[in-house]
């Protein structure tokens, strides 16, 4: 019995015709087009200014409990540390500002949860910390 593997994925394109053939040289030189920026650069953007940072529903509500409110300055030294943690290929990192640590996932940009100072502080499926 055939499988008929075209309908069994009608979202993959069909390719007909010659493939185009591409240089070596050619390849480096388009890579270095897009916008005048190569891959690093790019990518380098990108870890330096992830975007705003979020607060996950359930730090919101830890926040809320404990009372936790955070002036402008240790906001933005909360979003610094995240953007060294990302510099740094961190992916879920603890961020210390002052007597406060927050769970951040650094690739979406979100505080998971915060702990105070008057909290047992034992922090799991962490790759790495951050202190500002």
């Amino acid at each position: 019995m055939a499988i008929d593997v075209m309908n069994r994925f009608p979202s993959t394109p069909i390719l007909t015709g010659t493939k185009e053939k591409i240089s070596v040289s050619d390849f480096k030189a388009k890579k270095q087009e897009i916008d005048g920026l190569s891959f690093e650069s790019i990518l380098r953007k990108k870890l330096s200014d992830p975007g705003e940072l979020k607060i996950s529903k359930h730090a919101g509500e830890r926040l809320k409990q404990r009372n936790i409110d955070l002036s402008d300055t240790q906001w933005q030294r909360l979003e610094s540390g995240v953007k060294k943690a990302g510099l740094k290929g961190i992916r879920e990192s603890l961020i210390m500002v002052d007597d406060v640590a927050f769970i951040v996932n650094v690739n979406s940009n979100t505080v998971i949860t915060a702990v105070d100072e008057n909290e047992d502080k034992v922090f799991t499926n962490i790759d790495g910390a951050v202190i500002v």
